[in-house]
C-alpha cells in the first residue's frame, strides 16, 4: 500500500482519454491515490467518472486554470508524500510506480523523476515530450535523451540507464510534494509549455537532483490539447522559453543571453514565413510583446527565487548549441553528442 503516492491527472474535456487509460492507471497503480483534477470541462468527463470509477477522487475546478495553475489549484487539496503529475492521454505499464518511488525513498538528494517515455502509436520509439530525460543547452533550447527537436529515435535500450538529468517531462512528473510547495510549483503564467523545465530548474537551483529512471516505461499519445500545427502552441513555447531563461539564468547572463534568442527566433519566424505559416510567425512577434510585458513581474520572481538558491544550475547545462549539432553537424541521436 502506497496511499502516501498521489497519482493526479489533469483533465479538461478528454473523457475519450479517460475512457481509454484511466482503467490501466488504477489498475496497474499499486495502491496509490488516483485523483483527476477536472478543469472545468464541458463534456461529460465527471459524470463518466462518477459512474464508470467510484474509486477515484475528483477535484472539480471552477474554470480551466490550464496545465500550470490547473495542478496547482489541485495538488493545494491533496496530501501525500510524493506527487505524480501524468498527463489523461499516457498509458501506463505494470509496476510502473515501484522502481521511481523506491529510489527517491532511498536517496533524499533526488527531488523529481521521471520513467522512459515511449510513444504510444510508436511503440518501439521513443516520444517526444520526454523521451529518456530532458536537457538543455548553453542557449535554453530543450532536447532528451532519445529525441531532439522533432527527431524521435528508436528505443533499442541504448539509454536504459539511470542518468542524471536537467529537467523531467511534465507528462509524468514524479516530486516530493513538499518541494513542490516549498518552490511555488509551476508557475501559473505559463499556462501550458515548458512550465516543467521551470520547475526543474529551480529544484537544481535548489540542490536536488533529477532523474529519468528507465525501469519504470509509460506510452504518450501526445498533442492532446495542443497540436504543433496550432500558432497557439507556438506562441506559448517562444514566450515561456524566453521567461524561463529570465527567471533562472545567472544575472550576468540575462542579457546577453536574451539577445541571442531574439535573433534566433527571428530566423525562425523567417523559416515560418518562407514556408507559408505567416500565423505562426506572428506567434512569435506576439510571444515577444508578451515577454516584455512580464519584464516587471519576472523581476519580482527572480528576487523570491534568489532566497532559496543553493547552487547555479546553469553550469549543468549543455557546453554547446544544440543548433549547431541539430542543423549543421546533422548529428540528431543524443549518442551522437557525445562524440
Amino acid at each position: 500500500m502506497r496511499p502516501d503516492v498521489a497519482v493526479v491527472i489533469l483533465n479538461y474535456n478528454g473523457v475519450k482519454y479517460l475512457e481509454q487509460f484511466l482503467a490501466g492507471v488504477c489498475l496497474y497503480s499499486e495502491s496509490a491515490r488516483v485523483v483527476v483534477a477536472d478543469n472545468a470541462s464541458t463534456d461529460e468527463s465527471v459524470s463518466y467518472l462518477r459512474k464508470e470509477f467510484p474509486q477515484v477522487e475528483i477535484i472539480e475546478l471552477s474554470q480551466n486554470y490550464g496545465f500550470s495553475k490547473g495542478y496547482n489549484e489541485a495538488l493545494k487539496r491533496i496530501q501525500a508524500q510524493y506527487y505524480v503529475l501524468l498527463n489523461s492521454d499516457v498509458e501506463v505499464s505494470p509496476h510502473w510506480l515501484a522502481p521511481i518511488i523506491d529510489l527517491m525513498d532511498k536517496d533524499k538528494r533526488v527531488g523529481a523523476a521521471q520513467p522512459k517515455v515511449l510513444a504510444f502509436h510508436q511503440k518501439k520509439h521513443f516520444e517526444y515530450a520526454g523521451a529518456a530525460g530532458g536537457y538543455l543547452d548553453k542557449l535554453g533550447y530543450p532536447y532528451c535523451r532519445g529525441r531532439i527537436f522533432d527527431f524521435c529515435e528508436e528505443d533499442k535500450g541504448q539509454y536504459n540507464n539511470i542518468a542524471d538529468v536537467f529537467w523531467a517531462t511534465g507528462a509524468c512528473l514524479f516530486v516530493r510534494a513538499d518541494l513542490y510547495h516549498q518552490l511555488g510549483g509551476l508557475d501559473d503564467d505559463f499556462f501550458a509549455h515548458m512550465e516543467e523545465i521551470d520547475f526543474c530548474w529551480r529544484l537544481k537551483n535548489a540542490g536536488y537532483r533529477l532523474l529519468c529512471v528507465p525501469q519504470s516505461h509509460v506510452f504518450h499519445v501526445g498533442g492532446g490539447t495542443l497540436n504543433k500545427t496550432n500558432p497557439r502552441k507556438t506562441f506559448l513555447n517562444f514566450r515561456n522559453n524566453l521567461m524561463m531563461l529570465h527567471k533562472n539564468l545567472p544575472s550576468h547572463l540575462i542579457f546577453i543571453l536574451i539577445f541571442l534568442r531574439l535573433l534566433l527566433d527571428g530566423l525562425a519566424g523567417i523559416k515560418f514565413v518562407v514556408s507559408g505559416q505567416f500565423s505562426h510567425c506572428w506567434a512569435i512577434v506576439n510571444a515577444h510583446f508578451a515577454y516584455y510585458g512580464y519584464l516587471p513581474n519576472l523581476a519580482r520572481k527572480r528576487k523570491a527565487l534568489k532566497k532559496l538558491k543553493k547552487t547555479e544550475a546553469y553550469t549543468d547545462t549543455t557546453p554547446s548549441s544544440i543548433l549547431w549539432h541539430y542543423f549543421v553537424r546533422g548529428r540528431k541521436q543524443f549518442s551522437d553528442l557525445l562524440k
